[in-house]
């Protein structure tokens, strides 16, 4: 049972670091795309 509830611990910590960098990742992307377009830094 103990064994169980380590495991979910263990996903939920990967899920939301996992999470974490995926939206750091796609923020610099969405960046670096608006730079390209619009030639300039996107709004804050």
């Amino acid at each position: 049972m103990q064994q169980d509830i380590v495991k979910r611990l263990v996903w939920s910590a990967m899920l939301a670091g996992f999470g974490a960098i995926a939206s750091i990742v796609t923020t610099r992307v969405a960046a670096m795309a608006y730079r390209r377009v619009f030639d300039e830094d996107p709004p804050e």
